[in-house]
């Protein structure tokens, strides 16, 4: 049975929107899948608005552009309120809570509320809530293992950030962990 997983991820540039959804790309690359990754970011990157799509499939894919996500992190408020009625029904919505002060009125898909970006200061993990978010997305919405994930981040960290590798594994386990 073929399976599609549809993400759409959202928040201010700095905040590692496109870097997220580049390394749920190559997850999809080293097991072999289809894949797509469409980035979008507005005039001012640094404090603009960023997303991405992302598509990963057993099929061909026919359009990188995701409408409809099955999907949606979600960095920042107004990133909130533009995408949350995107959501395809019966789907999720990974949030950071931290700065997402909205719950959703939507009953037909599935919200995780996860305080992301205190659980990186607390952690002395700055800057690293994306990486939260993506674990708890992995946890929530099983489109790999956290192996594969681990081997798309060391792909995916350019040479002169090695050393970050370490501690984007710890948050990627500190949001897979969180309940």
């Amino acid at each position: 049975m073929s399976k599609t997983y549809t993400f759409v991820l959202a928040g201010f540039g700095g905040q590692g929107v496109l870097f997220m959804g580049k390394v749920l790309a190559y997850s999809g690359m080293i097991e072999n899948k289809q894949v797509s990754w469409l980035p979008s970011y507005g005039p001012a990157m640094r404090g603009g608005t960023a997303n991405c799509s992302v598509t990963i499939s057993d099929e061909e894919i026919g359009s990188p552009l995701v409408i409809n996500p099955e999907c949606l992190l979600v960095l920042n408020q107004p990133s909130f309120n533009s995408f949350i009625d995107t959501v395809a029904a019966g789907g999720i919505a990974i949030i950071d809570s931290s700065l997402v002060l909205t719950k959703t009125s939507r009953t037909d898909i599935t919200p995780f509320y996860i305080p992301a970006t205190k659980i990186a200061q607390d952690n002395n993990l700055k800057g690293l809530s994306n990486m939260i978010v993506l674990g708890k997305t992995l946890k929530e919405y099983g489109f790999t293992n956290f192996e594969v994930l681990q081997q798309a981040l060391k792909k995916s960290i350019p040479v002169k950030k090695a050393d970050m590798y370490d501690n984007n594994v710890k948050a990627l386990k500190l949001g897979f962990d969180f309940v």
